[in-house]
């Protein structure tokens, strides 16, 4: 087999490769003559993985080609060539990014639709829409992050997702409260909860690698309260461990008011840097000024509400692994991931033990977690 580890002179790290071989073979499930996407970075961390994904691909007999464009932040495109690489209609996208894989420029300016559908990125409209890849996304992956939380036991995993997506989607609403304060209530009515439980081998399903979380897009409009982020947060360029909490005020689904230190300022600034984006894009006439100015409302609208499930991951800064980590969930400001309230950003900040009670129909409540112990 030639190696492309081998060829880029990395050296050799078998347990890089077991854990590479478990994202192919068992969370991915690659089947010879399939055609395999992977976009990264010319950043060294990120391509030692991406090339041990190629390595991995290749042995189970499937088409990796791999294509390297530079780091990406929230609010940067895609290089046209990344976006042009779908046309050609991969079976499996692999995006193992120091950033992000950046905005679909021409998908912003002309929606793809599927089935009264819109998306703004090609990969989710082949994703969610037309089901004709299946994916993981890693942004922001390192080495150590990779090999810690990718070999884990995913049938368990799947088990406790399969349990708490259930409770989700037959709740008409939850409560997140914690005692730092947050005392959150949001509406769920008409919406289904989304797995990233490890299991991205049928076609239209994905999630992050390292996988492990349920999560949810709030019903529009209805999310108010008191939510305090107390672990870390996203911002547009880096994410921020919290040393001062983080107090934000939610009213009619969108965050209305934002107090602490130096770190709720970053937040704050990151939201204005979603909205403004979105007015500048009008002005160059990338987008349409109504469009814009849903784009900019909708920087500050609650987009999500997560669940970490990965027992090998901790709170560590990186938030492709602090929200997957136990104890925790997260909630995030900005786009959403039903593709009715679009955003340029999409920013998850952690809520530490959390206590989230489901309630039904009945007004009865199912807690999934209390003080940050899974009862389910």
């Amino acid at each position: 087999m030639n190696s492309l580890s081998a060829a880029a002179t990395f050296p050799e790290d078998a347990t890089l490769a077991a854990a590479a071989e478990v994202a192919v073979r068992d969370v991915l499930k690659a089947r010879p003559g399939e055609k395999a996407l992977i976009i990264t970075n010319p950043e060294r961390e990120v391509l030692q993985i991406a090339a041990a994904l190629y390595d991995a691909l290749v042995a189970a007999k499937a088409r990796p080609t791999m294509l390297i464009q530079g780091i990406k932040g929230q609010m940067d495109n895609a290089e046209e060539a990344v976006i042009a690489a779908f046309e050609a209609q991969p079976d499996i996208v692999m995006s193992i990014s120091a950033g992000k894989i950046g905005k679909d420029a021409e998908g912003i300016r002309t929606p793809y639709d599927w089935d009264g559908v819109s998306y703004d990125h090609v990969f989710h409209y082949q994703l969610h829409g037309s089901r004709t890849l299946r994916a993981f996304w890693s942004p922001s992956i390192s080495r150590a992050m990779f090999i810690k939380t990718v070999p884990i036991d995913y049938a368990q995993l799947q088990e406790r997702c399969r349990s708490i997506k259930a409770i989700l989607d037959r709740a008409v609403s939850v409560r997140v409260t914690n005692a730092n304060g947050t005392d959150l209530h949001i509406g769920l009515l008409g919406r289904l909860a989304k797995s990233d439980n490890g299991d991205y081998s049928c076609e239209g399903s994905g999630g992050n690698l390292p996988a492990g979380e349920v999560f949810i897009s709030p019903e529009l409009g209805t999310a108010r309260g008191s939510l305090v982020f107390d672990g870390s947060i996203a911002g547009t360029k880096d994410d921020i461990l919290i040393a001062e909490p983080i107090r934000c005020t939610v009213e009619a689904g969108f965050v209305v008011k934002i107090e602490g230190g130096a770190e709720a300022r970053e937040l704050l600034a990151a939201l204005e840097t979603g909205a403004e984006g979105a007015r500048r894009m009008a002005g160059k006439g990338e987008l349409s000024a109504e469009k814009a100015e849903a784009y900019a409302r909708n920087a500050r609208s609650l987009g999500e509400l997560g669940i970490g499930l990965n027992p090998a991951a901790e709170v560590v800064g990186n938030m492709l692994e602090d929200e997957k980590a136990f104890r925790t969930c997260h909630v995030a400001i900005g786009s959403n991931y039903d593709e009715d309230a679009p955003a340029l950003i999409h920013l998850d900040g952690l809520v530490s033990r959390p206590t989230i009670a489901a309630v039904m129909k009945d007004g009865s409540q199912v807690i999934i977690e209390r003080d940050g112990e899974l009862l389910v």
